[in-house]
């Protein structure tokens, strides 16, 4: 019965006995627990799920009660059931997530807020709790009204946008009725990230194709990078251009016809960055979206975890529900036909994924997040899942005959021992993770090249010599 409520509950934790001289113990998570999306506490139990029992039952139950009515605030929803397994008594904390948001640990004039991540509790940083106050007064970041007056702005893209993709005109009022202004003229967060000026200074978004499958030195593994800041119309079309012009359109000829295979399915990413511009948090000081392409995949994160906690591991994306950050950006996005129906964003960017040419269930999109952050990785269709790329860039020769003539020249010039910079200077090769995965690594795995000081791998002065056949 016990492993049965431990699979049903949201998050758990476990505890041996009922901590009373230090309630912070198991408060925390109470308080973590009603912040995020529930939990059960689980007393008598131990870490590896072994009933180890409780000796007094109902004084335990009362001093539960009591504790977290005196050092939880907010009051939260709970409720404790007594159980049995294996003849030891224990008792179950179930505790809801709260509408009345943060609820607090208090103690000594000293009141916290915690939050889970993964499986503990842990204090909630500043934007966390702000964003738990908005939460618990029934606001969001983007419906704050601001200082700033609409007549010192203009919105030309917004207008322009808005009439392309829906065939009406941005009517003065609709600024009122859609959420961008107050009725005295002054904008909202939300009018704010639509101006053309740049106005909210989180409001940017960070680009980077990196030369192969992992992040290096932005100035020697960098192929192309931009950063982008202002408007968020702004910011989709250009996070969505620089993905265009970093993978390649193939194709394969039939016999009538060709058929077109792009590394990426041009709407799936439309709704990745959709999906990361609506659903971020704009309170985490500066941060901004950042998009990283390596030769297998595209990796879009935003800053935020899952709005009401948990992460979305944890979730079918066939079956969550639509929980908007941002419910002004989305309504407006919605409207100019940028994203679907609520809530389906996420199995979009599956769905046309799949109907790329090439498709199978290795490049199925992945999704994760933490408590600070929203992850979505698309995968190059047209990557060798071996560990080949399909497409040649001017800096990625790795099938070319070039690179075999390439590394006999290095085995020629390291009949003396010499240092990398002199190897790479010497075949005209600039970035270090290019040199390293096609020449160095290679060369040495063969045992055709050798270092000179193999006990210090990494030493400045290390160097290469050719490893001469006997």
């Amino acid at each position: 019965m016990i492993e049965q409520l431990i699979a049903e509950a949201t998050e758990c934790d476990f505890k041996v006995a009922l901590e009373i001289k230090k309630p912070k113990s198991w408060l925390k998570s109470v308080s973590a627990f009603s912040n995020g999306i529930g939990g059960t506490l689980f007393f008598g139990i131990s870490d590896d799920r072994k009933p180890i029992g409780l000796s007094d039952v109902q004084k335990d139950a009362e001093a539960i009660s009591r504790l977290i009515k005196e050092r939880i605030t907010p009051l939260p929803q709970f409720i404790l059931k007594p159980l049995q397994e294996d003849g030891k008594n224990l008792l179950a904390l179930e505790v809801s997530p709260g509408r009345s948001t943060p609820y607090y640990y208090k103690a000594d004039g000293v009141m916290e807020a915690y939050i889970r991540v993964g499986n503990e509790s842990v204090i909630a940083p500043d934007y966390i709790v702000n964003e738990l106050i908005l939460k618990g007064t029934n606001q969001s970041f983007d419906t704050l009204t601001t200082d700033a007056v609409k007549k010192d702005y203009s919105f030309t893209l917004l207008e322009a946008t808005y009439l392309e993709r829906t065939g009406l005109r941005f009517e003065p009022s609709d600024y009122v009725s859609f959420g961008l202004t107050d009725k005295n003229g002054l904008l909202t967060n939300a009018g704010k990230l639509m101006t053309d000026q740049h106005t909210v200074y989180n409001s940017r978004m960070f680009c980077t194709r990196w030369n192969g499958l992992e992040k290096g030195s932005i100035f020697d593994d960098a192929l192309d990078d931009k950063e982008y800041e202002g408007n968020l119309i702004y910011l989709l079309k250009s996070g969505s251009e620089f993905i265009r012009n970093n993978s390649k359109v193939r194709f394969v000829k039939e016999a009538q016809y060709r058929v077109d295979k792009p590394d990426y399915a041009e709407r799936a990413v439309t709704e990745a960055l959709v999906n990361a511009l609506i659903h971020r948090d704009y309170i985490v000081l500066g941060s901004e979206i950042h998009i990283d392409m390596f030769d297998d995949r595209v990796e879009i994160t935003s800053p935020g975890g899952m709005f009401g906690g948990g992460t979305i591991q944890e979730y079918d994306i066939y079956s969550i529900r639509s929980m908007r950050r941002n419910p002004v950006i989305a309504d407006l996005f919605h409207r100019m036909k940028y994203m679907e129906r609520r809530g389906s964003g996420l199995r979009k960017i599956v769905s046309e994924t799949e109907k790329l040419p090439g498709y199978t269930a290795a490049y199925k999109p992945e999704f994760s997040s933490t408590a600070t952050d929203f992850r979505v990785i698309l995968k190059n269709v047209n990557y060798n899942m071996c560990g080949a790329s399909a497409h040649d860039t001017a800096h990625d020769a790795a099938h070319d005959t070039s690179v075999i003539s390439k590394q006999n020249l290095l085995l020629e010039f390291c009949a003396d021992p010499k240092s990398r910079d002199e190897m790479q200077a010497y075949i005209d090769v600039s970035s270090r993770s290019h040199f390293s995965k096609y020449y160095l690594k290679p060369l040495l795995s063969s045992g055709k090249l050798e270092m000179m000081f193999p006990d210090k791998p990494k030493s400045k002065n290390q160097k290469y010599t050719t490893v001469h056949s006997k």
